[in-house]
């Protein structure tokens, strides 16, 4: 999937080294995809009249602090094996049921940022996920409320569910699916890695780009599920795997970013799919 103008432009300027990158290399970099050097600057006239984006003293793009609740979450992907704890069994959990549903664009937001943090509805109304992300309850209502959730919604820790109910809270996440994604995203990474310096110089920026934002996609969206419901050694693998797919990817974008006034790009990510997921993080900013 082709990265937007938009999202292109997000993308870089979240990975580039210093956060700020020139208008000339975000066109460069655009026409790797096709996109137009106008359709460059259009969206960076619309990001910049939405709060997104602003110019620096050195006339250089940069993300505003609008943008960051989503930039922090994702660029702490090389940590997550830091970003939590040993489960004890006690759940977190999100009461929705009292809040309005009429608007829409609050709804989305909601609904996105507690999937964003790996909540899912147990009841209708009350969202739920393991306790054993660092910093507890504390730190995920911090996440949560920067991402959209509503100050009003009621974040409480659970325990001694039932035994019918602990069970279908066990099965709330897709086990299979996450670790067929951890192992499909590993070989990809492992065969890509090896074959980017064979590639035409093109075809390995946008390769680099692509790939590597399917295997950010996957584990800046992950759960974080604890030992019990999924092995966390294929979630370290993966994250391995993109470590040194991540510095393939710096040397090839090296290679290009420097002559249009840019430091290298130091990852080799596409934050288009996390960003469509966790659009309402930006949207607060629209009113």
């Amino acid at each position: 999937m082709r990265p937007t103008a938009k999202s292109l432009i997000l993308d870089l300027l979240s990975t580039a080294r210093g956060g700020a990158m020139p208008v000339r290399a975000l066109i460069a970099a655009a026409a790797l995809f096709e996109i137009g050097e106008n359709g460059v600057r259009v969206e960076l006239a619309r990001l910049s009249a939405r709060g997104l984006v602003q110019r620096n003293d050195r006339g250089q793009y940069a993300l505003t602090r609008v943008a960051a609740p989503v930039h922090e979450r994702v660029s702490g992907w090389k940590d997550l094996d830091t970003a939590h704890v040993e489960w004890t069994g006690g759940w977190i959990a999100v009461h929705t049921a009292g809040l309005p549903r009429r608007d829409r664009a609050a709804l989305r937001r909601r609904e996105r940022a507690l999937r964003f943090l790996g909540l899912r509805e147990l009841h209708a109304g009350l969202w739920i996920r393991p306790d054993n992300l660092r910093g507890g309850i504390t730190e995920v209502a911090r996440v949560l409320r920067a991402l959209g959730l509503e100050s009003t919604a009621p974040i409480f820790v659970m325990s001694g569910l039932e035994p019918a109910l602990e069970a279908r809270a066990r099965e709330l996440w897709d086990t299979d699916a996450l670790r067929a994604d951890y192992r499909e995203l590993r070989t990809a990474l492992a065969t890509s890695e090896r074959q980017l310096a064979g590639l035409a110089p093109a075809e390995a920026l946008v390769e680099s780009f692509l790939l590597g934002g399917r295997a950010l996609r996957v584990l800046a969206l992950d759960p974080l599920l604890p030992e019990p419901l999924v092995p966390g050694a294929e979630r370290r693998a993966l994250v391995q795997a993109m470590q040194r797919y991540d510095r393939a990817g710096r040397r090839v974008w090296a290679k290009h970013m420097p002559t249009h006034g840019a430091a290298d790009r130091p990852s080799p990510v596409d934050l288009s799919r996390v960003r469509a997921a966790t659009e309402g993080a930006h949207q607060r900013s629209l009113g």
